[in-house]
């Protein structure tokens, strides 16, 4: 090699090395752990991992009515208290150990005898009986948190005039498997179908369904106006309908075709049709409604469909089996995180009106739901209820932000769970 080509290579070395200096020096703490996974020869799966914290460093702890998310831990405590005590708070398959329903006991019962409306005596609580454990990504902090709300929609329990959108009860030849219940190293992984001939065979997509592979068997609970509004029914998993015979009938989850789910957003995206940081449920469903000639083909995309179910009484219901609590109720990917735990969430949020500077959030929540869309370590929807505040902050709602897991001391959740 001659002196002028090494003299050429120390050159590009030291300029490319100062542009990456320059690059790192820029970044904050949290971004240079997400650029280390770049630099990996091989890309890193989601994996959770989890770090014992402090109460005094977590963001705004001292500013949360932290009481006000007590209601929503109780519904989860009765649901806890009635399983035996060697039973797991939680069987669905996720990472992290909650420990069993005896270890929540105690702690269930003296948030019972709590007062109500003392802030302090609730935080005091929380900082005496709980351990904070840091949520992390492999190494990054980060995670997208979104918001889901409760719809409304219009409809009727007949097949007349505009209502002519059915809302379907579950098939009852659907098939949902728990392949847990077969092999431990498939903890948390379902499937659905339905049999022929002795075999599961995938069920029939959207846009099966809704050329009518379910039509005439009276599987309709009700009818509503406007596909659109169905069709985001499904994705929020639960809502209300104004009947047109007076009165209101809520609904709620019943099972899933077992298809995947895809974010027609994401499909909206990737056509140009949208633009990345402006893409919201609010601006999805005004290209809709301004391309009415184009929404059968964009639903479907979505080959994954909801059946529903008439909720009678409170709700709306979540994965856990209880009411959710608006602001305080959220959905994980339960692959990592357990139902019924506290979480504490720090994560911007959009104000209330568009147009305003997103906001700081940081809150005490319950572990109480899932959804097709939530996936991977440090994720979660924050359910924000009803009404169209609630639609506003839940549809322009996506935002970075760090999760704790709070557990009654004693319990170590890097256990990995009886049985794995």
């Amino acid at each position: 090699m001659s002196r002028r080509t090494i003299v050429l290579l120390l050159v590009v070395l030291l300029v490319v090395g100062s542009l990456v200096a320059g690059f790192w020096l820029t970044r904050t703490a949290a971004d240079r752990e997400g650029i280390v996974n770049l630099f990996e020869i091989l890309p890193s799966q989601d994996r959770l991992v989890l770090k014992p914290d402090v109460f005094q460093d977590l963001p705004g702890w001292r500013d949360d009515a932290v009481g006000e998310a007590l209601p929503a831990f109780l519904r989860s405590c009765a649901r806890i208290d009635a399983l035996p005590d060697g039973a797991p708070v939680s069987d669905k398959g996720s990472e992290a150990s909650a420990g069993k329903a005896e270890d929540w006991r105690p702690v269930c019962a003296e948030a019972a005898r709590l007062p109500p409306g003392d802030r302090e005596a609730a935080r005091r609580f929380f900082e005496t009986r709980f351990q904070p454990w840091a949520a992390r990504n492999n190494r990054n902090p980060l995670g997208l948190f979104t918001g889901y709300y409760e719809p409304l929609l219009h409809g009727s329990r007949r097949r007349h005039g505009r209502y002519t959108v059915p809302l379907y009860g579950r098939p009852p030849e659907l098939v949902m498997v728990d392949l847990g219940r077969f092999r431990d190293d498939l903890r948390g992984k379902r499937i659905a179908g339905k049999v022929e001939k002795g075999s599961l065979v995938p069920f029939a997509d959207r846009k099966e369904i809704d050329a009518g592979a379910l039509a005439g068997r009276k599987l309709e609970i009700v009818w509503v106006d406007d596909p659109v509004d169905a069709f985001f029914l499904q994705v929020q998993g639960s809502g209300r309908v104004e009947l047109a015979e007076g009165g209101e009938m809520r609904v709620g989850y019943a099972a899933q075709n077992g298809r995947p789910y895809t974010s027609i957003g994401r499909a909206l995206i990737q056509s140009r049709a949208l633009n990345p940081e402006t893409v919201s449920l609010q601006t999805i469903r005004a290209w809709l409604e301004a391309h009415p000639d184009k929404i059968d083909d964009v639903l479907e995309k979505d080959a994954s469909y909801v059946f529903f179910q008439e909720v009678k009484g409170e709700g709306p219901m979540g994965a856990e089996g209880v009411p959710l609590t608006p602001g305080r109720s959220m959905a994980v990917d339960l692959n990592y995180l357990p139902l019924g735990v506290p979480l504490w969430l720090s994560a911007g949020v959009p104000a209330p009106e568009a147009g305003q500077p997103d906001r700081k959030l940081h809150r005490l929540l319950v572990a109480q739901d899932t959804g097709g869309a939530i996936r991977g370590p440090v994720r979660g929807d924050l359910f924000w209820g009803f009404g169209p505040e609630a639609e506003a902050l839940a549809g322009r709602m996506k935002h970075r932000g760090k999760l704790w897991v709070l557990l009654p001391k004693g319990i170590d959740p890097r256990r990995a769970p009886a049985g794995r």
